[in-house]
């Protein structure tokens, strides 16, 4: 290759790293023709159904299916005898029944399974199964299920009474004495995720004994290793491909009903798809775990924290699910973004017979954050101090040391974020002239014309680890190759990351387009067919699948940029792809991309790790146990109605270090999303669970914020670089909802002067006079 004779002018790529680069499943998804899961189809497909225990805690007697099988229509009625592998699973303890045979241990456990050739007819063979059940009182007290004398729920595990883990960490002086003395009882609902699109799945017989499933999820080989198992077949006869998720917040970590949809076609030979209702979704999946949280920090006169003891005992409901990683971040977050010299902490999970808990959006932190700041609020009143203040000046830093003893390595802008929250300009009071009534609480319902209201500002501030943790060998995979048609250089990338709105596949695509210099970027369908990504939580798809797809994008560079090289003089280091051409940096363009492609192809697969971790040490929870860290702070503007427990989220102002924004626009998007969810949380999410039973399995009855519940906002997004991630990326999604919910709480207990110690925060509780339900104030 000679160099050419005169400049080629060169177009910078549009969409990559740190733009607003579009979305390829923006459009569709506004304008109704994006194809969720719920959408799939098959040609002479079965419907499939599950017939569910109604009670939380019951002994299988009998199980009789003869009526269900005879009725016209019905391919399969499947029990526990039919489940072809492992009868069991589970993400970290394989507890859970594929379809339970002996006993049920919370309300709606699959039992039974139909298939037919329509749903109604499924639908009206489920009611046709007759089970026979003894019915036994369930544990719904995770207090009570420790206690000794309590019967043991699952006689098989390892830990005794009910329990499924017990975080212990210890630092510093156990016996330290403080000037101020403050202690606190919180309490938190189980919140759901509330995802658009429930449960839904088409699994394909290949005819020759694999399957193939197309499912929203979240995780895709971590769903082959479980359901592989239970199916009784090697990895590589099943085959899973993504399809359009609508919405995920942890819930689809679990499986709910990928193996059943795979049994039932392959009992069958038919394509099976399987697709959950509103009211069933809510009994197939994980919620977040309930808390009740026991605090007490100690401090000078002066305001410097010096200890903090914690009690958090988390309910986990039947089964394990991800339970014992969530004990671990609500132990190891459980002082806050805070210098602590001295802290004893304990965390407790359990098993209930109340619905199964696992992953959502926080994992862990949400109920930590909410126990600390109601407690960094009540320590600034007891000493006088401005709230604010008093988290300024403990707030820890880039050095400063964990509970756990590992040392916080990249930015902690804790003071930096507060400030920001704090300088940024407050809403304007209620505005005189004509009454607005959707500015007041109560909105239009016409409650209140102004009496009785009162307005409040809040803080809060959390953090929480981003990827996994604790040793786990946490790693995404990327497969990319670069080639040329029509003239056009392209690049195709696939892995294995779940796109559950999020938008890594628009982060996959535009890492490309800036490591190649190619705005043409294809990204695959996710699937099984390329090693894993890892799942889609812990807030670290960006950083290591963005870094897997950059490290490939990479070495593809390198060969590239060494074939250019012949017939010219220099190194591969002098060289460089941009729009579209072959760089150098002394010689100007010498090449289109297109051309010193040819006819060849690039392809590179890498493996992203990240840096070791360490398990805690089970004795004093010492140990590098995350990777890193990601923070963000809330101010939060309320109204109250006083005299009638409403309430009004006026402005929610926030701050948050992303590191890097790869995409400006889907960062804020997150941190209003996240912030939404946390507003739920704190004013009106909660399933209403009474002896084990779900009371409000509907969107009726179970309230989520809509358009007209979310404030405006003020975002300030900060981007201080994380030194171990590509770009310096920080996960996003997670912390706007830690954060949030504290700061709501704040505002109304400056509003109110009530204690406020549950969430999600109920009218009758303004009338407490004291700290706990029942004690009414006049």
């Amino acid at each position: 290759m000679s160099a050419p004779t005169k400049t080629i002018e060169v177009t910078r790529v549009r969409g990559g790293v740190g733009e607003n680069a579009a979305r390829p499943d923006g459009i569709p998804k506004v304008t109704g023709e994006f194809a969720y899961s719920s959408d799939l189809w098959a040609e002479g497909m079965l419907w499939g159904a599950t017939v569910r225990s109604p009670h939380p805690r019951a002994r299988i007697v009998s199980i009789d299916i003869a009526k269900a099988l005879a009725l016209p229509g019905v391919w399969a009625v499947l029990t526990h005898d039919d489940v072809p592998g492992n009868k069991t699973y589970g993400l970290e303890i394989p507890d859970q029944p594929v379809l339970a045979w002996d006993q049920t241990r919370y309300q709606g456990e699959p039992v039974v399974l139909i298939a037919a050739d329509h749903p109604e007819t499924a639908t009206r063979a489920a009611d046709l199964v007759d089970i026979f059940y003894e019915e036994l009182d369930p544990i719904t007290d995770p207090e009570v299920a420790m206690d000794p004398g309590t019967d043991v729920l699952h006689p098989e595990a390892k830990n005794p009474h009910n329990l499924i883990r017990h975080v212990r960490i210890r630092s510093g002086d156990p016996d330290a004495s403080a000037d101020v003395v403050v202690s606190g009882e919180y309490t938190i609902g189980m919140q759901d995720q509330a995802f658009l699109g429930p449960e839904s799945g088409l699994a394909v017989p290949d005819g020759e004994g694999g399957v193939d499933l197309y499912v929203a999820t979240q995780w895709l080989h971590v769903d082959l290793d479980q359901l592989a198992g239970a199916l009784g077949l090697t990895e590589d006869r099943v085959r899973i491909t993504l399809a359009g998720v609508g919405g995920a917040f942890g819930a689809r970590e679990d499986l709910s009903m990928q193996i059943h949809c795979c049994m039932l076609a392959l009992h069958t030979n038919r394509p099976v798809k399987m697709m959950y209702s509103r009211e069933e979704s809510f009994f197939g999946h994980v919620h977040r775990h309930p808390a009740r949280m026991y605090y007490e920090h100690g401090a000078t006169r002066d305001g410097d924290l010096v200890y903090v003891k914690a009690r958090i005992i988390l309910d986990g409901g039947a089964y394990a699910s991800s339970s014992t990683a969530v004990i671990s971040n609500a132990t190891c977050f459980a002082v806050g973004p805070y210098e602590v010299p001295n802290a004893t902490l304990d965390g407790y999970v359990v098993y209930t017979d109340n619905p199964p808990c696992g992953a959502m959006r926080g994992f862990g932190s949400v109920q930590a954050c909410f126990g600390h700041e109601s407690q960094m609020d009540k320590l600034a009143d007891a000493l006088g101090m401005d709230p604010l203040e008093l988290r300024i000046r403990n707030a820890m830093t880039t050095g400063s040391k964990l509970p756990t003893g590992q040392i916080v390595q990249g930015p902690a802008p804790v003071k930096e974020l507060l400030e920001s929250v704090r300088d940024m300009p407050h809403p304007d009071p209620t505005p005189s002239g004509p009454l607005d009534l959707t500015l007041l609480p109560g909105g239009v319902s016409n409650t209140t014309h102004g009496e009785g209201v009162r307005r409040g500002v809040g803080y809060g501030v959390g953090f929480k680890n981003i990827a996994y943790s604790e040793g786990f060998d946490d790693y995404s995979t990327a497969r990319v190759k670069l080639w040329s048609a029509g003239g056009e250089p392209i690049v195709e990338v696939h892995t294995a990351a779940a796109e559950v709105g999020q938008g890594v596949t628009t982060i996959q695509m535009q890492i490309a387009r800036t490591e190649l210099g190619v705005e043409q970027v294809v990204v695959l369908p996710a699937d099984t067919q390329v090693r894993s990504a890892g799942s889609t939580s812990a807030s670290r798809q960006t950083w290591m699948t963005g870094g897997a797809v950059r490290k490939a994008c990479e070495a593809i560079r390198v060969r590239v940029l060494t074939d250019a090289l012949v017939g010219l003089d220099g190194d591969p280091g002098d060289l460089s792809l941009e729009g579209g051409k072959v760089i150098s940096s002394s010689l100007g363009v010498v090449a289109d991309l297109a051309d010193a492609i040819g006819d060849a192809a690039y392809e590179e697969t890498y493996e992203y790790h990240h840096k070791k971790t360490f398990p805690l040490d089970p004795e004093t929870g010492q140990g590098d146990a995350h990777v890193a860290f990601a923070f963000s702070a809330h101010r939060a503007t309320c109204d109250v109605d006083t005299e009638l427990g409403l309430v009004k989220v006026v402005e929610l102002a926030t701050a948050q270090d992303v590191g890097k924004a790869i995409n400006p626009q889907a960062v804020e998007g997150q941190i209003e999303g996240g912030t939404a969810q946390g507003l739920g949380l704190a004013v009106m999410e909660e399933i209403q669970v009474k002896d084990g039973k779900v009371m409000n399995p509907s969107f009726t009855d179970y309230l989520i914020p809509t358009i007209l519940d979310m404030p405006p906002m003020q975002i300030d997004v900060m981007e201080l670089g994380d030194p171990d991630s590509e770009y310096g990326v920080k996960g996003v999604g997670e912390p706007p909802t830690i954060s949030s919910t504290p700061a709501i709480l704040a505002a109304l207990r400056n509003a109110s002067e009530k204690p406020l110690t549950h969430i999600p925060v109920r009218p009758d509780h303004f009338l407490w006079s004291g700290e706990r339900p029942g004690e009414l104030g006049p």
